[in-house]
Formats: structure tokens, sequence, C-alpha cells
């Protein structure tokens, strides 16, 4: 045996156990500094802190940064291909940016004449650290949480759970001293964190009143988490900035994003953050342009109260920063351009995330289609038949008819009732906005316990099917309430083959829509029944009307919320969270599932009528 075959033996058998274990302490480390860093954040921004605590948070900000860039250095120069940690190009960049953080080190202050005075600036500023540190800690933390699903752990379980934790961390980050004017008990901490998290709106307390801006911005956070999605969230940061770890993680993560390949897995990641932060940027636009001037709130505060909104709406909270919400007297005359905003914000992140990219996809094909036509291109056009598929055109054709029937229903019960003494264009404009809310906002322009019972009830019905699903919306989905009719109808007709829009509906999603309809109804059963006797002195139609709102994630109460008792809360915030993760969910990942038989019994008949 030669030297260079005994090198590369050596090489093979005893230097890269070692390395792997470096690797994988490193890893470690920064998943520890991570965590510490956060922590760290937390603290600062959440605690009234003296000097002497302001010098020990810089130490840690600048302890974490030095660890981050040793141990990325050592991952850089240890790195193989098959190691867990993979650089991708967007890590790179990351890497890069962390170590343009060390320019100011190296290079003294120059002069503020020269131009590169302000990129020496640029580079020193604490916001650009920070920010790079921020991500690192997500990445790293993100990556923890997508290999457990390697670990053929059940997702449903992991989903669940992550809704969980955060629910938890938002209660505490609420208790800090910072986050209220006066004070918040535990109780209402963690109905407050449910709701926001759970994207409900439920609140036991006034929003604007006991919360400071810095409560107000965690519960914003805590809507836009709630809303994409916690594994949404992760997955993205674990497979934009860490690779696409292994093939057991991606089938996950795809079967929860609903995408349909894994080559388009972080494509779908993207879009899903991409129309989140375009539709809410634009909504935040218009809500600016209609307030503008008329509220008597600063620019900051103006802008500050935009992004709430856009963002509470999109995602389906239902949270407002006004004193009585979007019923307050400020915004009910001339600003219909607020509430048509809202109701539309309301009703694109209903419609669901999938339906978003469909429509995506669609627009992008015209347009190159156009494109294609217009420059006079040689070749041929490869053209699509279905552009829409059956899930997009279920969800559009369910929300405007039940947007367009709300809005009609609505404007004939409260039109000299509720809405009596408005200008006409207000009475449409109101009607539609008190329709879209019920799917599932808690946002509403009237006070609840002025509209008629009838109206109450159909806004009962209404936030029982909710939006689409994979969508920011509970309830029991339009989807499934759609299959749930058609079904029906087919049962009637007496036909064996349950069809729509030249479509036959598979057996599976038959029996799962049943199930899922069926289950609903049995939780909100039993929520009313225990309710009702926590909450004696509540009206049925109130205690229904809080049990359904809240197993719906909608947000709407008759006024009883505030009222609970601790126990009644309790089961409020289990509703809530219930209602967000889904039944169906939570059912499969606590019960076992049996596995494939090859056989089958006897067929039989049981007497229905």
């Amino acid at each position: 045996m030669d030297y260079w075959e005994r090198l590369f033996l050596y090489n093979k058998k005893l230097l890269m156990p070692r390395v792997n274990q470096l690797l994988n302490w490193v890893m470690g480390i920064n998943f520890l500094c991570g965590i510490v860093f956060l922590l760290t954040i937390v603290y600062e921004y959440g605690f009234r802190i003296s000097a002497a605590e302001y010098n020990l948070i810089h130490t840690v900000y600048h302890t974490v940064w030095v660890i981050f860039l040793v141990t990325t250095t050592i991952q850089i120069v240890f790195r193989q291909e098959d190691s867990s940690f993979k650089f991708t190009p967007w890590t790179w960049i990351l890497t890069i940016l962390l170590y343009l953080t060390l320019l100011p080190v190296v290079f003294k202050k120059p002069e503020e004449t020269t131009g590169v005075y302000w990129v020496w600036v640029f580079f020193h500023h604490a916001y650009y650290k920070g920010t790079i540190l921020v991500l690192l800690s997500f990445s790293q933390l993100s990556g923890i949480l997508v290999r457990l699903l390697g670990k053929r752990t059940n997702p449903s379980l992991i989903l669940a759970g992550s809704f969980l934790v955060f629910i938890l961390l938002g209660t505490g980050l609420l208790m800090l001293p910072r986050a209220t004017y006066h004070g918040i008990s535990f109780m209402d901490a963690l109905f407050t964190a449910t709701s926001a998290t759970c994207v409900t709106g439920l609140v036991t307390v006034d929003v604007p009143s006991t919360f400071t801006l810095e409560g107000q911005i965690l519960i914003i956070l805590l809507i836009q988490i709630g809303g994409l999605g916690v594994m949404t969230l992760t997955s993205f940061f674990a497979m934009f900035f860490m690779g696409n770890t292994s093939l057991y993680n991606q089938l996950m993560v795809g079967d929860m994003i609903s995408s349909n390949s894994l080559n388009s897995l972080l494509s779908t990641l993207l879009y899903i953050l991409g129309f989140t932060l375009a539709i809410e940027g634009v909504g935040m636009v218009v809500i600016w342009l209609s307030v503008h001037g008329t509220l008597g709130m600063t620019l900051q505060e103006e802008l500050f109260f935009s992004a709430f909104h856009s963002v509470s709406a999109f995602c389906n909270a239902g949270f407002s920063t006004l004193p009585g919400g979007m019923g307050n007297p400020a915004v009910m005359q001339g600003h219909n351009l607020l509430y048509i905003t809202l109701g539309l914000l309301i009703a694109l992140g209903g419609i669901g995330f999938p339906i978003l990219v469909n429509l995506y996809e669609t627009v992008a094909y015209y347009l190159q289609a156009g494109k294609f036509w217009l420059l006079r291109r040689s070749g041929r056009f490869r053209k699509k038949v279905h552009l829409y598929n059956l899930n997009t055109k279920i969800v559009l054709v369910a929300t405007v008819f039940l947007l367009i029937g709300g809005t009609l229903a609505i404007a004939a019960l409260e039109w000299n009732h509720s809405f009596a003494g408005m200008p006409v264009a207000d009475k449409w404009v109101h009607a539609f906005f008190n329709s879209s809310c019920p799917r599932t906002a808690g946002f509403a322009s009237v006070g609840l316990t002025s509209l008629s019972t009838q109206t109450l009830l159909l806004m009962v019905v209404l936030m029982m099917i909710g939006g689409g699903t994979q969508s920011t919306s509970g309830g029991v989905k339009v989807n499934v309430f759609a299959v749930v009719l058609i079904n029906l109808w087919a049962v009637v007709r007496g036909t064996d083959r349950v069809a729509i829009l030249r479509r036959e509906l598979s057996h599976d999603s038959i029996r799962r829509s049943n199930a899922a309809l069926i289950l609903y109804l049995l939780l909100a059963f039993l929520a009313i029944f225990l309710l009702s006797m926590l909450e004696p002195e509540a009206g049925l139609l109130a205690v229904t009307f809080e049990c359904v709102s809240a197993l719906s994630t909608v947000g709407s109460s008759l006024d009883l919320t505030p009222t609970l008792g601790n126990d009644s809360k309790l089961l409020v915030i289990l509703l809530m969270y219930i209602g967000r993760v889904g039944a169906f969910t939570l059912l499969t990942g606590l019960v076992r599932q049996e596995k494939k038989r090859n056989y089958r019994y006897p067929s039989d008949n049981i007497i229905i009528n």
C-alpha cells in the first residue's frame, strides 16, 4: 500500500468522523446562540432596563456575533457534500453579508466628506448587524424544527405542537412590563395570544387601552405567524437558507402546503410569502390613503394603523387598534374605501394559498400567451386546456355566491333596522363588509347586538362554512361544504356518481367532507352545552354565537367574551386552538392509524328511510 492510499484511508476512517462530530457541535452551538440572541432581544424590548443591563445586553449581542463568525468559518472550511448542513446560494449570500459586518472592524472610520463614509456607516449600523443575526438565528431554529419531520415524528403533532409553543411564547411576551400599560393577568394574556396566533379576534380586554405599541406589535406578529402557518415559515427558512434537507422532510412539507411536486416546493413557499407580503402591502397603501388626515393621527401612527389592519384583515384575525373596533364613529362615515378594502383583504385571505398560486399561474399563462401573440414569435405556443383546477373553481364560485348572497340578505334584513339613517351607498358597503367578516374575520361595523335575530342566524351559518382550505380562515371550509351539498344532491337524484364541473369527485373526498362536517357539528354542540352550563345567565343565542365564532376562528361576539369566567375562557381558548389547528389534524395525530388491509368484508345495506 503506497503513501496516498494510506492517507486516503486515514482521512476516511479516522479524520472524517471527527470532522462530522465537530460540525454537529457547531450546529448545536449555533442553535444555542440563536436562542440566546432572541431571548436577549425579548429582554431588551420587553423590560425597562438600566444602563448596566444595557451594556450587558450589547455584550451578549457582540459575543453571539463573534460566535456566528467563527462557526460559519468552520462550516465553510470543513463542509462536505453529505453534510446535513448544505450551503445554498442564499446561504452564501447570508454568509457574505455576515462577513461584511467586519468591514468597520478592519477599516477605520473614513472622513464624512467621502462617499465611502456612508458605506462604512451602513455596515456598522446596529440594525444591519441585528438583521443578519436574526436571519441566522431563525434559520438555525427552523432547521431544527424541520429536521424533526425526518425523525418520522407525526407531522400532525408537530403542527399542533408548534402552534401551542407559539401561543405559550406569545403569552409570556404579552405579560412583559413594556407590552401593557397597567399589566395583564395570565388568563387574559393566554386568551389574547391564542386569539392572535389562531387568527380569531376574540378578546377579553380592550386592545388599544390595554396594550402599548410594543404589545400591539407583538399581537400583529403573532397574527402574521398564525396566518401564514408556523410550518410554512419554518420550512421556508430551513429550505431557503439550509438546503432541501431530507426527502422525507420535503414530502411532509409538500403535503402541508399542497405543493404539486418536490421541484416546486421552494417556489410554492416563495409564492405563499410573496403573495402575503404583496397583498398586505397593497392593502396597507390603500388603507392609508383612505384614512390619511381624517383620524387625527401622526404619519407614523397612520402607517402603523394601516399595516396593522391590513395584516389583521388578510390573516382573517379581526383585531383592531381603534376603540370599539371598526364600529368606531370616527370611521363609520366617509370611509367606504376602508371597509371595501378590508372586505376584499378578508376574501383574498379566505380563499386559500393554493387558489392564489393557481390564479397567479393562470395570469402568468395569459401574459405569456399575449406576449407570444404580440411578438409573433416563430414556433408553436403550447396551450393549456385546464388552467383552473377543480379546487379553485369550487372555492371561487362558492366564495362569490356567499359574498353576494350574504350582502343581499344582510342589506334586506338591516336596511331599515341597524342601517337606518345611513346613505344608500353606506348601507351597501356595510352590508358587504358585514357579509365578508363572518368568513372568518371578527370585524364589525355595527354593534352585533343591534342586528336582527335573522341576521345573527345567517352569520352563524356563514361562520360555520368559513373560507377555503389551507387559508387563514376557519370553519368547515367552503370546499367541504360544497362537496357535502353536491353529494346530497347526487343522493336525492339517485345517481351513484358525484360529479361537478365535468369532474367526478373521489370517494375519499366525499367521505372526508362528510366526516369533517359531522365532527364540526359534534364539537360545536359539545361546546355550546358546556358553555351554557358555565355561563347560565347568558342567552342561548349569545352562547351559540360565541362557540361557533371561536371554533371557526371568526372573532365575533355578542358582547359575551369580556364577561366570561376563567373556566369559560379556557373552553373558548381550546375551541380557538382546535379551530386553527383543525380537529382532523388533532385526531389523526392522537389516534393510531390502521394499516391498509388486503381483504374486504361482505357489503350490506342499512335502512335509512
